[in-house]
């Protein structure tokens, strides 16, 4: 049909925040689950709003000071360049921190580091791995896109190997 539109079915435009609930609830799934690596990643992608590939070069440095969560950051986005000024929240800095102590990661440490040794920070299959938890345990699309730093809900569906429209009949029957 010639007259059928390129994006029929699909959802398009700026897709609306978390929303409180939907962050209180991911939140409590992490801690019930002892994720501390992924409490601490959550959080800090919701205070600092960066992409997933600024969020996995992050250094204990640039958020902690002798072992000690700082109250705000300032990252350069690897895509715009462009620092990001962000305050840390007292549940992200106690995330963070306990985080930084089970781990026992020094300064010049990068904050999630790659689980193989030596190896550069990087979305690796142990991330991927948890973004597609996220997902398979709330039914969130959203909360893994904001963890991606996805801006089109299409390319979320695609990076979890989802057709959009199961993807969309999971989120709806998911109460958070």
């Amino acid at each position: 049909n010639c007259n059928a539109s390129w994006n029929r079915g699909h959802i398009v435009g700026q897709k609306p925040p978390l929303k409180p609930r939907e962050v209180w609830s991911i939140r409590t799934r992490l801690q019930v689950a002892d994720a501390e690596r992924d409490l601490a990643l959550f959080n800090l992608a919701i205070d600092s709003k960066l992409r997933g590939c600024d969020l996995v070069t992050i250094t204990v440095g640039d958020v902690a000071l002798s072992g000690t969560v700082r109250d705000r950051a300032v990252i350069v986005q690897k895509k715009t360049g462009r620092p990001v000024q962000f305050e840390i929240t007292e549940q992200t800095r106690a995330a963070v921190g306990a985080w930084i102590a089970r781990s026992q990661l020094a300064e010049t440490d990068f904050l999630f580091p790659s689980p193989r040794p030596g190896h550069a920070p990087h979305v690796d299959e142990a991330v991927w791995k948890d973004r597609r938890q996220v997902y398979k345990k709330t039914g969130n699309i959203r909360a893994v896109q904001l963890l991606l730093g996805h801006t089109k809900l299409e390319s979320t569906v695609r990076y979890l190997g989802i057709e959009v429209d199961d993807a969309l009949a999971i989120s709806e029957q998911v109460e958070l």
